[in-house]
């Protein structure tokens, strides 16, 4: 072999190495996913597709479970977990704590699923009757920015009713017992209290707010790893296909996930769509419409620009 050849072949050798080693830094080892018991990522994660994706690609997935949005973005701001999904008002909160995070991507809009809701016999009809009264309400959660639309929508003020500010279980016990005159609640909590305690729906989001889910990443992570992060926005939209096909077995899932019964879970995913889309000027002005009103009411202490989470990708 003439040493034109042998040097050509080695450099060639070289080259490959060198391109298999760059492809190499390019995939993470492990993949952090904070995950709350009822939201899509649980759904991820119980039919076990994503990890059996990143295994073949020498990819580890860490599930790390978190009690509500809140939390769960803290974990991202801090760097304990790479991804999450959340609702709508969470991200804004995590954003003017100066979280750098971006938004990957989003549900379709589901208005349904979020609702004021009363006792079956309770003389409140309308959200104008609610002038006065004391309503249990996650702080800083979606039905936050829902219940101050409706109250605006129907003439009132955040000033005009009492809010009770508790998580859905303290909630519930205290809506069961006649604590508070309304509740505004989100799936598949709405679902339990409309099948088990009979509530009365006042008011969902139709017409007033769209409600999203939104998938975040660390910008690091994202940046980083933008086509890992990319795959797991296109198992979400293959995930989501399948529980719109097959919502018995996705209620049932989620039914060993949560511990409620899967009937609850079928009357939540009834008016749950599923999928994964990426973010829109048209999404991104909606969520800055939820993060100014917050501000104007006291709730974020800041102005957030929304959209300077928006990742690289969609530049």
């Amino acid at each position: 072999m003439n040493k034109a050849l042998l040097s050509g072949l080695i450099s060639g050798l070289v080259i490959a190495t060198s391109v298999s080693a760059t492809a190499a830094e390019k995939l993470p080892e492990t993949v952090n996913i904070g995950y709350q018991k009822a939201n899509i990522f649980a759904l991820l994660k119980y039919r076990g597709t994503l990890d059996e994706q990143f295994k073949k690609q020498g990819i580890a997935v860490k599930w790390v479970e978190f009690p509500a949005g809140p939390q769960m973005l803290e974990g991202l701001n801090v760097g304990s977990i790479d991804l999450a999904a959340t609702g709508d008002a969470p991200p804004t909160f995590a954003q003017a704590a100066k979280a750098d995070l971006v938004y990957l991507g989003h549900s379709p809009a589901n208005p349904k699923t979020e609702a004021i809701v009363v006792p079956e016999n309770s003389p409140v009809k309308s959200v104008a009757d609610l002038k006065g009264k004391r309503v249990a309400l996650n702080k800083g959660s979606d039905v936050n920015y829902l219940l101050v639309r409706a109250l605006e929508d129907a003439g009132l003020s955040y000033k005009d009713i009492t809010p009770v500010y508790l998580p859905p279980a303290d909630a519930r016990a205290a809506f069961q017992r006649g604590a508070v005159d309304a509740w505004v609640i989100w799936d598949p909590f709405l679902s339990e209290v409309e099948t088990n305690a009979k509530a009365r729906l006042v008011k969902n989001a139709e017409g007033l707010v769209p409600h999203y889910t939104f998938y975040l990443a660390s910008r690091k992570f994202a940046d980083t790893w933008p086509q890992t992060a990319k795959q797991v926005v296109d198992e979400l939209g293959t995930l989501s296909q399948w529980a719109n096909g097959h919502p018995q077995e996705a209620a049932k899932i989620l039914s060993t996930s949560t511990g409620l019964p899967e009937p609850i879970w079928q009357r939540a995913l009834a008016r749950m769509p599923y999928g994964a889309e990426r973010m829109t000027p048209k999404v991104f002005a909606e969520q800055q419409a939820l993060a100014d009103k917050f501000t104007q009411i006291g709730l974020l202490p800041v102005k957030v620009d929304v959209s300077s989470a928006t990742w690289s990708l969609d530049k």
